[in-house]
């Protein structure tokens, strides 16, 4: 068949099962818009690549699958570059597929042209710059390939205008991409592993995203509950243990309970599962679970030993490693560890001042999960609301906490609930943003308005970048530079004037059932919560600290333990 590199490229995507694109057209990748005309394939108009790139990722962590997303060439790709940048530090498999200027004005500074191959190097696990449309039969199914194997991550194939118009004769399709097989597990590693796991007395089982990615939560269920280990998460791993499971302790690290960072302390074992040892999770790195062997079971070799040197490294994907670990270890009751585990926690639990008022970020968090029920997909943006979102919200399933974790992307939360609600149409999405982490994509309310999905906005509206405020306030004498908004919009009249619906929770009789009321209600809504311009989230770590040394209301924190 006779077709040019944009339907080439449209037709392949169709093969890779996508159904829904995000971008924005400008000139370079006109042809490929023109295409789309003929493809069954839809196209959701973000209102700025940033915004397109978060969309797509809200489908890729929903689902696990690779979305994709469009860019032109010059400032359509440069706009790209923080999603995909975010996407490469949460190990999201995104497909961005970008346009070039025309191959013989490559190097010649034409207008709009950018290396996006040379920018996009260091923040992708592969990329391409596509010379012609023959290429495209191998390039379009190997960024499938490498953007779902292994550890996931982000791909860009870069297109030049020509290329998308060269006509070529096409005489059979490849086989889409698919993710490679995991490697094979390392059975004596697996072994000696399970004889440290039946020899330690007080083992914690510390998960990240890894497990998620790779399906693992039931075995990671399973292995807990058989052996007694209590389980603790990264940001990037809450909902793999459901909240409310007698081993589940939540969220571990620098907002983390206190009697979580206090049992890593005692524990003798530690059992890492598809965690990089990210400094927000350990705190200080050498004294992170000081007393504890390490056994690390990550799919990226690159990522073991990286932070701290294990007694048992595996490398494997976290599904065939606990597969293959669950028969080899021992069935215990630990009833003295779980005793000590029962004591820390209502020694050292989480304080969660105002749970039962709306109108504080504790109250309007376990409101809306009550409300909302377990259905539901959390995004987050980032910052103070991001943190009391994950010490607060009951977390049940994979999946289900959507945030920016590596690279901690304000303007997230929005454009990756739109995602979210495309590739879950029948599921509620709950957007919990600040008004400093809303400014920064506030554009994509107009993308919310057109495409009507089912995302509801909560802002924890305090008037200042919060988190920034918080730190400014413990760390550097209380000078507050820059962290105050002077101007601060009517959100819910900005929602109107983009066609949502918009409440405030401030000055009503009845704000608990005003929130049910907009939660109920189909369709988009914003609904605006003032809180404290002075709330702080803790306990907190203070950065470069050790764990132990938490803040609970601005003081450090004394050993719960002694």
């Amino acid at each position: 068949m006779k077709t040019t590199g944009a339907a080439l490229i449209l037709t392949l995507l169709e093969r890779q099962g996508i159904d829904t694109v995000t971008g924005i057209p400008g000139g370079a990748i006109l042809p490929l818009y023109d295409a789309l005309a003929a493809s069954p394939i839809r196209h959701v108009l973000a209102r700025h690549e940033q915004g397109a790139g978060f969309i797509a990722q809200g489908m890729a962590r929903a689902t696990g699958r690779p979305a994709v997303c469009f860019g032109t060439s010059g400032p359509g790709a440069t706009n790209l570059l923080t999603a995909i940048a975010d996407a490469k530090l949460d190990s999201i498999p995104l497909v961005a597929i970008t346009a070039q200027v025309p191959r013989a004005m490559i190097g010649s500074d034409a207008f709009q042209e950018i290396d996006t191959y040379g920018l996009t190097i260091p923040i992708t696990k592969h990329n391409w710059l596509v010379r012609s449309a023959a290429e495209l039969l191998d390039v379009i199914p190997e960024a499938f390939r490498v953007a779902a194997s292994g550890r996931p991550g982000p791909v860009v194939v870069d297109v030049p205008k020509d290329v998308l118009n060269e006509v070529i004769e096409v005489r059979g399709l490849p086989h889409p991409g698919c993710a490679d097989a995991p490697p094979a597990v390392d059975r004596e590693a697996v072994r000696r592993a399970a004889e440290l796991l039946d020899g330690a007395r007080r083992p914690v089982l510390l998960i990240g995203a890894g497990v998620i990615a790779a399906g693992a939560s039931p075995l990671v269920r399973r292995l807990a509950e058989r052996a007694s280990i209590p389980v603790a998460a990264t940001l990037l791993g809450l909902g793999a243990m459901p909240e409310g499971h007698p081993l589940a302790l939540g969220m571990v690290g620098m907002h983390a309970a206190p009697y979580v960072n206090l049992l890593l302390e005692e524990c003798d074992l530690l059992l890492a599962v598809g965690m990089r040892f990210d400094d927000r999770a350990t705190g200080k790195a050498s004294e992170f679970c000081p007393n504890a062997r390490i056994v690390h079971i990550d799919i990226d070799a690159s990522e073991i030993g990286k932070i701290r040197t294990p007694a048992v490294a595996i490398r494997a994907d976290a599904a065939r490693a606990l597969e293959a670990l669950l028969p080899q270890v021992q069935a215990k009751r630990r009833a003295r560890w779980r005793a000590r585990v029962d004591a820390l926690r209502a020694a050292a639990p989480l304080a969660m001042p105002g749970a039962d008022d709306v109108t504080t970020p504790y109250g309007i968090v376990r409101a809306v999960a009550e409300i909302a029920g377990d259905e539901a997909i959390v995004t987050t943006d980032v910052g103070q609301h991001q943190m009391w979102v994950a010490q607060a919200y009951p977390f049940r399933r994979p999946r289900q906490c959507l945030t920016s974790g590596g690279l901690g992307t304000m303007g997230f939360g929005l454009p990756a609930a739109i995602g979210a609600a495309l590739a879950a149409p029948d599921r509620p999405v709950l957007c919990f943003t600040g008004d400093g982490s809303l400014l920064m994509n506030l554009q994509e309310l107009a993308t919310l308005a057109e495409e009507r999905v089912n995302v509801k906005i909560l802002l924890l509206n305090n008037g200042h970048l919060g988190l920034v405020r918080q730190q400014q306030q413990l760390f550097y004498g209380g000078r507050y530079q820059a962290s105050r908004f002077v101007a601060e919009p009517d959100f819910p009249a900005l929602a109107r004037a983009f066609g949502i619906e918009g409440v405030h929770l401030g000055d009503v009789s009845d704000p608990r059932g005003m929130l049910a009321k907009a939660l109920a209600a189909p369709g988009p809504c914003l609904v605006d919560v003032p809180i404290a311009r002075e709330q702080n989230v803790y306990p907190m770590v203070p950065p470069g600290a050790a764990n132990r040394d938490m803040m609970i209301g601005g003081e450090a924190h004394a050993d719960a333990a002694a």
